[in-house]
């Protein structure tokens, strides 16, 4: 922290982890004076986000020496689960109102929490008000010392990613694989095809989430049809949505596909990377199939209805009954945070 110089005095002080909590604060931050945002993260992840966002962004691992670091600021807001007892502490006691935003104790990790119950009491009793994202994260960590808790939502739901293009919807079933990873692009062509002989009108995009694999996906799906009688497409070079399997080649066109879908097969939840954002589909109603590799969007799915989540080898049966998944749907589609809003306003 030598060479980290500390953030000015006397602003709003928001504190993240992670690359997702990171981009979820954006919206957020532009409630207030640009003057007034001081931004920290502990990933590097997280810091490649901040650093756009404002000058006084400072990468920040660790709190040993946070007591000669931090500068007396107005508000301290913290995001989630980053409940570092140094960082509370020490802002508080040189001035700052204390803000837990997006606060969030998931059921697997609660008994962990409770075991060291005794610690996060003395935690909570320098944070001023908990926004919790659920009633049940209300409960949680009220019974691990939280006092003033609000329920208010997940704040990213506010950044939800929206449409930019308008394609037309096609008239037969779509199933859009969206964020794929490596090994799922395969199973999800495999049982692609086992749809597409009952039902010959079903149509199938892909949209790989690491545009380095472009090359690969489309040599598997030329593998994967070679003896087939299917027409095959890069959305990239003809934009057409004719054929029976189109592999989009384009970045930044994922929520754009997904308003069109029937389905989504939602990637990076058939290999353990944790899954993707289900409210970016879920705001248009179509359904959702997950794998069960989902641990990195819990908090989302608290908020989403209808998704289903399966393992790998009911995939297939999934999709041959498509007419029976049930509709997505966001649980709460509107996040109040006018309310955290007039909190910190209050306090400067």
């Amino acid at each position: 922290m030598i060479k980290n110089p500390p953030l000015k005095r006397d602003g709003i002080w928001f504190h993240s982890c992670s690359f997702g909590e990171a981009r979820a604060i954006a919206p957020v931050v532009e409630m207030f004076d640009k003057d007034l945002i001081r931004l920290t993260t502990t990933t590097q992840t997280g810091f490649s986000v901040i650093k756009n966002i404002s000058k006084e962004s400072r990468y920040l691992p660790f709190e040993t020496l946070l007591p000669f670091w931090i500068k007396p600021q107005k508000v301290l807001i913290v995001l989630e689960a980053e409940l570092w007892y140094m960082l509370f502490l020490v802002a508080k006691s040189k001035g700052a109102f204390t803000i837990l935003l997006n606060a969030r104790v998931s059921t697997r990790s609660f008994p962990k929490y409770k075991k060291f119950a005794w610690f996060y009491r003395k935690v909570f009793e320098n944070i001023d008000k908990v926004y919790a994202q659920t009633s049940e994260d209300a409960k949680r960590l009220s019974a691990l010392g939280a006092k003033n808790i609000e329920v208010l939502g997940n704040i990213k739901l506010i950044s939800i990613p929206k449409p930019t293009k308008k394609y037309p919807k096609p008239q037969s079933l779509t199933i859009v694989a969206g964020s794929t990873h490596e090994g799922e692009e395969e199973l999800i062509l495999e049982n692609f095809l086992e749809l597409k002989s009952k039902n010959k009108d079903a149509k199938l995009i892909i949209v790989p989430r690491h545009p380095e694999r472009f090359l690969d996906v489309e040599s598997l799906i030329w593998k994967q049809i070679e003896d087939k009688d299917l027409t095959f497409s890069r959305f990239g070079r003809d934009g057409s949505l004719k054929e029976d399997i189109i592999l989009v080649d384009l970045m930044g066109e994922l929520v754009n596909f997904y308003k069109i879908a029937n389905i989504v097969i939602l990637g990076g939840s058939f290999v353990p990377v944790g899954g993707h954002n289900f409210a970016e589909a879920a705001q248009f109603g179509c359904s959702i199939i997950s794998g069960e590799y989902v641990f990195n969007q819990r908090d989302i799915l608290n908020s989403v209805d209808g998704v289903i989540i399966i393992k790998k080898e009911e995939l297939k049966d999934r999709l041959l009954e498509f007419d029976s998944l049930p509709k997505s749907a966001l649980r709460v589609k509107s996040i109040e945070i006018e309310k955290f809003v007039r909190e910190v306003e209050s306090v400067l």
